[in-house]
């Protein structure tokens, strides 16, 4: 009596069937041995912003600064110290004067809560535009 051991197929000269199954440890190994190298060549993440700071105590300021006070209102009404801007041309030429100063004022632009965020880029993009440096956001608690 005789046993047929091995590849379990009737036909004695028959091929034997392929494999259907990938041997997937090499692979594995692999993938982890490149996230090893990954990690280690990651350069280490930095928040930081490097400011340049003065040494010392700054000299105490010689006068107050002049404040310009730029409010835009709920449908988008510029107040320049609380006088109404018709228009951007008029805007646009008080802006020019502030930046033709050599000692340039303080601009404080104060948009209101329900404003387009249109209205109040407009105001701060002429500003950058004619060459206004000092200018700044107030009333910022308001949106929190």
């Amino acid at each position: 009596m005789s046993m047929n051991v091995g590849s379990g197929s009737a036909a004695p000269n028959a091929d034997p069937e392929p494999m259907m199954e990938m041997n997937m440890t090499p692979l594995i190994d692999v993938m982890l041995v490149l996230i090893i190298m990954l990690i280690i060549t990651i350069p280490k993440a930095n928040h930081s912003v490097n400011l340049n700071m003065p040494v010392g105590t700054p000299p105490p300021p010689t006068k107050e600064p002049v404040v310009v006070q730029i409010d835009v209102d709920f449908d988008g009404t510029v107040l320049w110290d609380g006088a109404v801007v018709p228009d951007r041309a008029q805007l646009e030429q008080k802006l020019m004067n502030v930046a033709a100063q050599a000692d340039q004022p303080e601009v404080h632009l104060r948009p209101n809560k329900l404003v387009n965020y249109e209205s109040v880029a407009g105001v701060m993009a002429a500003a950058q535009r004619l060459g206004v440096t000092k200018i700044g956001l107030v009333g910022n608690e308001q949106f929190q």
